[in-house]
């Protein structure tokens, strides 16, 4: 009974931890003209789509700034590294952020 009360207890924190992380991801696609934030994590699955990022220069610890929005939303500039790149809401969606005040 002791063993069974442990493992229930592991499993509520366990998933009691994740819904947190949940409500904590802030993407990208999220970002408000204007905004400044630090890019947290790749979100990707597809290995090519993360390289493509990576070699754009979005990688760990760097500070985006969303300059401007096209009139339906797709595609958005942002600066980065002394560069500004334009970059589709799709791609923006799998980049984890926090946000800089």
């Amino acid at each position: 009974m002791k063993n069974r009360n442990i493992i229930n207890m592991k499993a509520i924190s366990y998933l009691g931890g994740l819904c947190m992380k949940e409500r904590e991801k802030n993407t990208a696609d999220k970002l408000k003209i204007g905004d400044k934030a630090r890019v947290l994590r790749l979100d990707v699955s597809n290995k090519e789509i993360k390289r493509h990022l990576l070699d754009m220069g979005i990688t760990r610890g760097v500070e985006i700034y969303i300059k401007k929005k096209a009139p339906m939303g797709d595609p958005i500039d942002i600066s980065l590294r002394d560069y500004e790149l334009c970059i589709s809401k799709k791609e923006l969606s799998s980049i984890v952020v926090e946000v800089i005040k």
